[in-house]
């Protein structure tokens, strides 16, 4: 960093701090806002969701070889087979923007192209099966069915859009990345395992993530609301699966570089995470809570009706705002009962539960600024046009 940018950045918090209208009553409500979020996130995301997350990128890195992710999810792969692979794999999981960062980091590391991988990193807590429905039951079929397809399409032409701007970049990488030669039953470790055993004990892990995080039906009766009855039983089956297959298929020096690959990811992730979290808090307030430098009220005064502008904001609104999954449904029941238009209500969709303000700045530790840009401002462009054509025609 150069010495002007270093004075710039010390004046700037300077001015910040010596102007601070900390009598404010707003900006005094803001400042512990932002903790709270904190707090609440730290005791409802990090234990069931963050560090199954990390264990799985830390065995994805470990355990699952160079050449099997080059083969479905490598720049050369088949279109249909990488970006149908990224959109069901990330779709399964059923995470927020956050969750996702760890495992997209991985298979990003590991050899995926930047396609797939972006596929991958937008379906993850956009294409999630209990959203959609819920989506259809509390907001309407026609606004559920337009997420939907809004979803899955977002995730391959992201991907693709991704891969044509930067396919200068991807071929470099392809020459000097991983081998896409790489035995396919190798592990980073050396020792070779059948592929259906890895596989299995990912898999065990993906469960206890899916199953530990299921959010709670709006209904007694259905599929959903019978799995949420056992959930926790499901949850400590694929536990005790997992410990099962550690104690019969890995040793000790596999297990010791898998926490270790693990706990590099903690490391670069969390302390990103949870400042993100912090300022998203100060900013925007929790959701559903008109406690942020911003006001609500700016917000859904900004997004009545169905124009251009009202779906831009709406979009901007939901990439900045962190969403837990499932929560903004009814935070969009009560912004269309204060009057936002249906094509904002989209854009919001489509934008915040693929985004967030954290989110933004733990992609940019793996994909540098012009691609974390380049892959917000498709999310947010394609938000504001969907919800704007949907607008159009939505009743």
């Amino acid at each position: 960093m150069k010495e002007r940018t270093k004075l710039f950045l010390v004046a700037a918090v300077f001015l910040g701090a010596y102007f601070l209208p900390i009598e404010s009553a707003r900006v005094q409500r803001a400042l512990p806002e932002g903790f709270v979020l904190l707090r609440d996130y730290a005791r409802e995301h990090v234990l069931l969701c963050l560090v199954p997350a990390f264990f799985i990128a830390g065995a994805i890195g470990q355990f699952v070889s160079q050449g099997a992710v080059m083969k479905y999810l490598g720049s050369t792969a088949k279109r249909p087979v990488a970006y149908g692979v990224a959109s069901v794999s990330g779709g399964i999981l059923a995470v927020c923007s956050c969750t996702v960062l760890p495992l997209f980091g991985s298979i990003y590391r590991r050899g995926a192209g930047l396609g797939p991988a972006s596929a991958f990193l937008y379906s993850g807590p956009a294409i999630n099966i209990l959203a959609m429905i819920l989506t259809a039951r509390i907001l309407g079929l026609e606004l559920g069915v337009a997420r939907i397809v809004g979803a899955v399409v977002f995730a391959v032409v992201i991907g693709l859009l991704m891969a044509a701007i930067f396919r200068r970049q991807e071929a470099a990488r392809a020459t000097t990345g991983p081998d896409p030669f790489a035995a396919a039953g190798a592990t980073a470790s050396g020792r070779t395992r059948a592929g259906w055993q890895d596989a299995a004990f990912l898999g065990s892990m993906v469960a206890f993530l899916v199953f530990a995080n299921w959010g709670a039906p709006n209904r007694e009766v259905g599929f959903f609301a019978a799995v949420w009855a056992i959930h926790w039983v499901l949850a400590g089956a694929a536990l005790l699966l997992t410990f099962g297959m550690m104690w019969r298929w890995y040793d000790r020096d596999e297990l010791h570089a898998w926490v270790l690959g693990s706990w590099e990811f903690a490391k670069q992730i969390l302390p990103l995470l949870l400042g993100g979290v912090l300022v998203a808090g100060w900013l925007m307030g929790r959701p559903g809570h008109d406690s942020g430098l911003m006001p609500d009220a700016w917000v859904v005064g900004a997004v009545g009706g169905n124009s251009l502008a009202a779906n831009f904001l709406a979009s901007v609104a939901g990439a900045l705002m962190y969403f837990a999954t499932l929560t903004e449904i009814p935070i969009l029941q009560g912004l269309l009962g204060s009057g936002m238009g249906k094509g904002p209500a989209l854009a919001l969709l489509l934008a915040g539960p693929a985004l967030s303000l954290p989110s933004m700045i733990v992609i940019r530790s793996y994909l540098g600024t012009k691609k974390t840009l380049v892959y917000v401002g498709l999310v947010v462009v394609m938000s504001t046009v969907t919800g704007t054509v949907f607008g159009a025609f939505a009743s």
